[in-house]
Order: C-alpha cells, then sequence, then structure tokens
C-alpha cells in the first residue's frame, strides 16, 4: 500500500503532481528512487535531485596556511539559526578548520580526540561540550575536506557560511582559483571531469535518456543518436571542467583553464545542512501536548 506521507515526499523531491507520484509508486512498489527514474523516464521530472529543503543550522568555515599550500573546510552545526550568527560560535568553528589544517585529524572522531591548538590541556571534545553548555544548543562537527599541496590552495565562503569552498590548484593565480572556487559555489559540480563519474551513474542516465528518446516515438536506432547528443548534457551539469563559465557563458571552464594553464586538482563544496531532514515541529500539536499531560 503507497501511504500519503510517501507520496507527498515524493512530490516535494520531483514537483510532480499528485496523481502522477500515486501512479509511479504503485507501480514500483513504493520505491521512491525507482519511481523518481520513471517519471524521469516519462519526462514528467526533469531532474532527480533531492530536495532542496535544508533543514540544519550552523556555518561551514575555511581555513588557508599562510603559504597558501594547506587548506581545511569544515561543517559545524547548530540547532537554531541564532546560535549560527554567535560571534562566540564563529569563532569556534574558525578555530576548529585551523585545527584541521594543521593536526591534519583523519576523520571528526579522531578530530574531537586530538589536543585543542588553542589549549592544549583540553581536547577539541572538550572544548565542543563547554560550547554547547555555554551556548545552549547541541552543536555537531559534522565533516570537513583538508588539502595539501606542492600547487595551491583556494577557499570561497558565501552568504556568511550558508556555503563553503575549497579547491586545489596547479599553475593558478590567487585571483583564478578564487574565481573557479566561485564557479562551484554557483554551479553546484559533482566532479571534476567525466573520468571522475562512476559508470553506473553514467550508464543509468543513458538508460532514462534512451527510455525519454523512446517515449517521444522515435525509432531504437535514432534513440541512441540522442542519448549521445544529450549525455553531453548531463556531464556539462555535472563536471566542472564541463561547466559554462559563470562569468563568461562563451567558454567552458576546461577553455578558462587550457587560457591560463592551469589544472584543478580536486574540489570540496559544502552546504550548510544539505541531506539532513531535520523534524518538522507543529506549534499546535505541541501545545495540545503540553494541555494534555
Amino acid at each position: 500500500m503507497v501511504t500519503a506521507s510517501v507520496v507527498k515526499e515524493l512530490r516535494e523531491k520531483t514537483g510532480a503532481g499528485m496523481m502522477e507520484c500515486k501512479k509511479v509508486l504503485t507501480e514500483t512498489d513504493g520505491d521512491i528512487e525507482k519511481a523518481i527514474e520513471l517519471l524521469r523516464e516519462r519526462g514528467i521530472t526533469k531532474a532527480a535531485k533531492k530536495s532542496d529543503r535544508i533543514a540544519a543550522e550552523g556555518i561551514v568555515e575555511a581555513y588557508i596556511s599562510e603559504d597558501a599550500k594547506i587548506g581545511a573546510v569544515v561543517e559545524v552545526n547548530s540547532e537554531t539559526d541564532f546560535v549560527a550568527k554567535n560571534e562566540e560560535f564563529k569563532k569556534f568553528v574558525a578555530d576548529i578548520a585551523e585545527q584541521i589544517a594543521k593536526e591534519n585529524p583523519a576523520d571528526v572522531e579522531a578530530l574531537l580526540a586530538q589536543k585543542s591548538i588553542k589549549d592544549s590541556s583540553k581536547t577539541v571534545k572538550d572544548i565542543l561540550t563547554e560550547k554547547i553548555a555555554t551556548i545552549g544548543e547541541n552543536l555537531s562537527i559534522r565533516r570537513f575536506e583538508r588539502f595539501e599541496t606542492n600547487g595551491m590552495v583556494e577557499k570561497y565562503i558565501h552568504g556568511d557560511g550558508k556555503i563553503g569552498v575549497l579547491v586545489e590548484m596547479e599553475n593558478a593565480t590567487s585571483e583564478l582559483a578564487k574565481d573557479i572556487c566561485m564557479q562551484i559555489a554557483a554551479a553546484k559540480p559533482e566532479y571534476l571531469d567525466r573520468e571522475s563519474v562512476p559508470q553506473d551513474r553514467v550508464d543509468k542516465e543513458m538508460e532514462i535518456l534512451k527510455a525519454q528518446a523512446m517515449n517521444e516515438g522515435k525509432p531504437a536506432e535514432i534513440a541512441e543518436k540522442m542519448v549521445q547528443g544529450r549525455i553531453g548534457k548531463f556531464y556539462g551539469e555535472i563536471c566542472l571542467v564541463d561547466q559554462e563559465y559563470v562569468k563568461d557563458s562563451s567558454m567552458k571552464i576546461s577553455d578558462l583553464l587550457k587560457s591560463k594553464g592551469a589544472k584543478v586538482l580536486k574540489f570540496a563544496r559544502f552546504e550548510k545542512g544539505e541531506g539532513i531532514e531535520k523534524k518538522e515541529e507543529n506549534f499546535a500539536e505541541e501545545v495540545m501536548k503540553q494541555i494534555n499531560k
């Protein structure tokens, strides 16, 4: 049986109509991912992206060493946006980014166990616990990335910590690296280049594109040619070097890099709260619970 909540979830993720969502969920026995694929094949929805609603609060911050050889980006979550704007919280997150760059922890667990570079008598976890007590909200160091290179590392923070980007490049100026960071922040590439995209992701996209073409009434051989033409658009959306340059749409990022003799080695893009679903509070229900206690 397909529940109303599952239909609602699919509708929010795809923007498709309620009846279309119910129909494909019935056909896929309630499997949301398969239902999304089916909607795309039928041209009802154009993207299989997750909901853009971001429920978690906090900030993303980054740190770059003076010689631009080491950099780190970190996301630290809080319960409310109010705390995310707190100067004490902001300083704490900046200190964590610096800690990661300088001490190179393997993961969040290792980071929490390290002695703080700001107070060697305490671990990072000790300081986190203190901040939770003084700020009055649950705080969480969610994730981080650290780059160390013979080239250069650059960072970009957008929207007062909503988005953070870290990029590692060869033969780049700071200005070019900053432009690449801003490209990544704005255009949201998932991969560096076509070679970085997992083959199963490509295969699945080609299946969907072929199904779309066949549903348009095209013969199989024509559908195959259409897939080859359309797959370039897919790469142009998810691969950094295939994207149009946001500052000049007449060129791709690959063209920009070639003209400068530069190369992007890797990048990280964190958006505050992406992928986290926070429980939706119903104020009326909460009041009634208190009354009925």
